[in-house]
């Protein structure tokens, strides 16, 4: 029997009898290979592969010893410059290729690491390992011309600098974009921060993917995110590959990079899981039947991964890792051979031949056959050599395993002249039969009927401490020993993927030994049996373990993530989200929050539930940082998905912020594309602005002045009218915006800063907005809001021009020009000069006077027109129905207290200083009027000087022998 077969056998040779007879009778072609035959029985006695050395015969077959560049003394021995190797192209091959060779590329090999930086430095030692020369190469191909690899040796130094940072780097590119890509990682290096630089493209890219995919599957766009962050991946790589290790411009790369290739593969777990998620949830209520009769393994875990989602989520997570794997692992096992391609230990059967003809020299004692077990079971060793070679075997190996590439492992196992190997690596196969059925035709059985037999071999190896780590590892892998797998794993993937290996293989195993027909299983030790793993709990074994590297890992933002999206916890996701944005939001990658949003997105586009005040917490910031980076284009789509009211605040906050006038048409026109509120929007911006460093209404000094100066928050209050003016709909608005901020500069004096609010609105925006009532339907009766609007505007208007005639007017009464004076004493020629002077002098003064008379008139009417608005008064609302605005009422009342008198004082000095004395008695008329009432706008005070003034131009009257109010007096 199998079972009992293999308990007698030692080592490897029980694995290979519990796979060797499954294959023959599956009709399985086994390994290739010298004793590939020899292997059904669980043991080798080809030449190359068992060597017995027996006195009786001479026939021993000389070993093939590796090529120069693989053999390990060789290197040792060689000396001098390398010279330039000429391969030939493979078939159909066009490409460049700019890898950094020798550099191992396997997961484990991990020796450092830091979650910040994700730097992987490879220790030269490592390097070594690989068993090629220490070299920088560049291989160059082209169509139909052979390979020229050109080589060139490190010193001691610079391999120790190049290593130092061991990311894993290979470039791959066409002939026609070689120099295009060294020319652009060229120029991003000399910027800076090459990363950053780099990978900004990333946030329009992003965006652009979402909207070319609205009408697409939700996760076509996931693969999408994948293959832009790959991409990206790619471009850093190479230009990490030309930046000069050692500097912080390369560390800052390396940092992004590996931010980048976490995004990435982060997105790939999403894309993977939700798919199975979702397609798991449309089936809900779909009854499966788990007792089918001749049920084998492979059709138990069929079934098993088809009603278990948690199963079935657990493998992807599981493939997901290995896929990670692979990507860092490349194609070394097709570039490194480490044995000749048929011999297997060969330097110990170098050393064994050698001995065998009698040459002494050889003190050590080494085995005396060479079959998989023989140094176990002689407890002998074999050459230093071998022993390396296997120990760095092995562990590229477990490499393959690790990246779930059993069959390149075994494919190098065969190459490496160790094809009893790639047979135990065979057993795993789930046993199947279909001819259990019935059917009348026959077919191949597939699978291993003594998998159970195979397992447990596995796993008494995987406890062996006889064995190489790795090589326990690997067999620890494939029988579910948590222990020992868990000894080689050092990083935050790797421990992951040995738990949930050993989860999911656990509970195939269960499955199969609670439903398979067959009664006889290998006993298997009760802590892997009654395992009851979850994801939960492995998270938890995770948080509690003693790997300090794995410990800092847990706290890297991405594996954070990562945890939750496998739990598919979606609200601790959610406070993690909230502890980040609150405890470190100025800290946190920008690509992060990137990737915080689109997640946020992706989840509302499934519909599943999520913290709305963390999702809007995230939007903001993400807003935010696009606002200060300026990425204008892609603003509006972000602020579309916010509530309207935050939306219309973040959007105006960033439209502060634009100042050409070409841009904010652009800014809007991109706001009305993703269906924000633009009037809205502009309203909030101008109101922002306006109401910044707001200040009381301030009262004036009763001397007429100059202009206060206007300041820069004046200029960017008067520039924000701007933003209503786009719109022709918005008029209405742009008036009562435009009124609200020239009542501030009213009341402060800043005439001039009024003039140019006022000059901002277009000549037709009243007509416009008549217009536009009657577009709405508004003939009867437009909001009294936008009429009152209308009459503000023209008070304000009246002013401004009262204002401006009157300092037009003191200009020209200050220019008065001077009469001529004669001397004493003149001459006869000065005497005929100055009456030359005194002709000029009656013309200018005659001009002079004309034009002071005329403006006079103009500052009369003007100012009238300001005092004797009409229907009502200036500054009066028209209509009391509309919307109360306090604030509105409160500076219209103070406005009129400010500007009405003050109105009467220039216009009382342009009549005193022209000597229109009646007339500065007639304004008291006026002022009095119950019908206007303006006495009632007058402080006490300024009534007492304004009294006071009046007195004056009487007693200029009763001087010129008129009465006190300017009548002739009667005799």
């Amino acid at each position: 029997r199998p079972l009992e077969s293999s308990r007698r056998c030692p080592g490897r040779q029980r694995l290979l009898l519990a796979v060797g007879r499954s294959l023959a009778r599956s009709g399985i072609a086994g390994p290739k290979g010298p004793g590939a035959e020899h292997l059904w029985l669980g043991r080798s006695e080809a030449p190359a592969a068992n060597m017995a050395f027996r006195q009786d015969s001479d026939e021993i077959i000389s070993p093939i010893i590796r090529m120069p560049e693989l053999s390990r003394s060789a290197r040792r021995s060689s000396t001098g410059e390398q010279l330039i190797e000429l391969r030939t192209a493979a078939k159909g091959a066009s490409s460049v290729h700019l890898p950094v060779v020798g550099r191992a590329e396997g997961h484990i090999f991990h020796e450092f690491y830091t979650a910040q930086t994700r730097v992987c430095p490879l220790k030269k030692h490592d390097l070594a390992s690989t068993g090629l020369p220490f070299q920088h190469s560049i291989t160059l191909t082209t169509p139909g011309e052979s390979t020229h690899r050109i080589s060139f040796d490190l010193d001691e130094n610079e391999g120790d600098e190049f290593t130092s940072q061991g990311i894993i780097l290979k470039s791959f590119a066409s002939p026609a974009s070689f120099t295009e890509d060294l020319t652009l990682s060229a120029v991003l290096l000399n910027v800076d921060d090459p990363g950053v630089t780099a990978s900004a493209r990333l946030f329009p890219e992003f965006l652009n993917s979402f909207l070319s995919h609205l009408s697409s599957p939700i996760f076509d766009l996931i693969e999408s995110y994948e293959d832009i962050c790959n991409e990206q991946v790619t471009l850093l790589q190479k230009i990490v590959n030309r930046a000069t290790p050692g500097q912080q411009k390369f560390s800052k790369i390396a940092s992004v990079l590996w931010f980048l290739q976490q995004e990435m593969v982060t997105w790939r777990l999403i894309g993977s899981l939700y798919r199975d998620r979702v397609e798991s949830g449309n089936e809900e209520g779909v009854m499966y039947d788990i007792s089918t009769p001749n049920a084998t393994e492979k059709t138990i875990v069929e079934m098993l991964f088809q009603r278990d989602p948690l199963i079935r989520q657990s493998q992807i997570v599981v493939d997901w890792l290995e896929s990670i794997a692979q990507d860092e692992a490349g194609n070394f096992a097709e570039n490194i051979e480490y044995y000749a391609k048929s011999v297997y230990w060969e330097n110990t059967l170098h050393v064994l031949k050698q001995q065998r003809s009698g040459i002494s020299g050889f003190s050590r004692q080494l085995v005396t056959e060479l079959d998989p077990d023989a140094p176990i079971r002689q407890k002998m060793p074999l050459a230093d050599l071998d022993r390396e070679d296997d120990a760095r075997f092995m562990k590229y190996l477990f490499a393959l395993i690790r990246a779930g590439m059993t069959d390149k492992a075994q494919r190098l196992c065969e190459r490496c002249g160790q094809a009893w190997r790639a047979a135990t690596l065979e057993g795993w196969k789930l046993y199947h039969d279909p001819n259990l059925n019935g059917e009348s035709t026959l077919e191949n059985i597939e699978g291993n009927p003594y998998r159970s037999v195979w397992k447990a071999c596995c796993w008494r190896m995987a406890e062996d401490e006889q064995f190489n780590r790795y090589e326990r590892a690997i067999y620890a892998a494939l029988s579910g020993n948590l222990k020992q797998l868990l000894s080689v794993c050092d990083t935050w993937e790797d421990c992951v993927w040995a738990y949930f290996r050993v989860m999911v293989d656990t509970l195939v195993e269960q499955e199969i030994r609670s439903l398979s027909p067959m009664s006889e299983f290998e006993e298997l030790p009760k802590e892997y049996i009654e395992a009851n793993w979850t994801p939960e709990a492995i998270f938890e074994e995770m948080q509690a373990t003693d790997k300090r590297q794995v410990l800092e890992e847990n706290k890297a933002h991405y594996h954070i993530i990562q945890k939750y999206i496998i739990l598919g916890d979606i609200d601790g996701l959610m406070d993690e989200f909230q502890d980040w944005l609150t405890k470190c939001k100025l800290l946190l990658p920008p690509h992060l929050l990137r990737f915080m949003t689109h997640l946020v997105l992706f989840l509302w586009n499934l519909g599943i539930p999520t913290k709305e005040e963390v999702c809007m917490g995230i939007l903001k910031s993400y807003i935010e940082f696009l606002i200060g980076k300026k990425y204008i284009d892609l603003i509006a789509f972000y602020v579309r998905h916010l509530p309207q009211q935050l939306g219309i605040a973040q959007y105006s906050a960033f439209l502060e912020t634009v100042t050409e006038t070409e841009q904010r048409k652009r800014c809007l026109d991109l706001a009305r594309e993703a269906g924000l509120d633009v009037a809205a929007v502009t309203k909030s911006v101008v109101e922002n602005i306006r109401k910044r460093d707001a200040k009381d209404f301030t009262h004036h000094d009763l001397s007429p002045s100059l202009d206060t100066a206007t300041t820069k928050e004046d200029q960017m209050k008067i520039n924000v009218i701007e933003w209503l003016m786009f719109d022709p709909s918005q008029r209405a608005e742009a008036l009562i915006q435009s009124n609200a901020i020239m009542r501030k500069f009213l009341a402060s004096k800043k005439y001039e800063a009024a003039k140019e609010v006022f000059s901002k609105i277009p000549q037709d925006s009243i007509a416009e907005v008549y217009a536009n009532w009657d577009n709405y339907g508004m003939e009867s009766m437009p909001p009294a809001e936008d009429e009152n609007a209308v009459r503000e505007h023209l008070c304000i208007r009246a002013y401004l021009e009262a204002h401006e005639k009157f300092n037009e007017w003191f200009k020209v009464m200050q220019s008065a020009p001077p009469e001529p004076a004669l001397t004493e004493n003149a001459s006869f020629t000065e005497m005929v000069a100055h009456e030359h002077k005194q002709k000029k002098f009656k013309i200018d003064y005659k001009r002079w006077s004309d034009n002071l008379e005329e403006l006079t008139n103009d500052v009369k009417e003007n100012i009238y027109n300001v005092l004797l608005f009409v229907n009502g008064g200036w500054l009066v609302d028209i209509r009391e129905n509309g919307e109360e605005d306090v604030e509105r009422k409160h500076q219209l009342n103070l406005l009129r207290q400010l500007c009405l008198p003050a109105m009467c004082f220039l216009l009382h000095t342009v009549l005193h200083s022209t000597k229109q004395y009646q007339q500065c008695l007639k304004l008291a008329d006026v002022i009095s009027s119950e019908q206007h009432k303006i006495y009632q706008v007058f402080a006490k005070e300024e009534m007492a000087k304004f009294l006071r003034l009046l007195r004056e131009s009487s007693l200029m009257l009763l001087d010129q022998n008129l009465g006190p109010l300017g009548y002739e007096l009667q005799s």
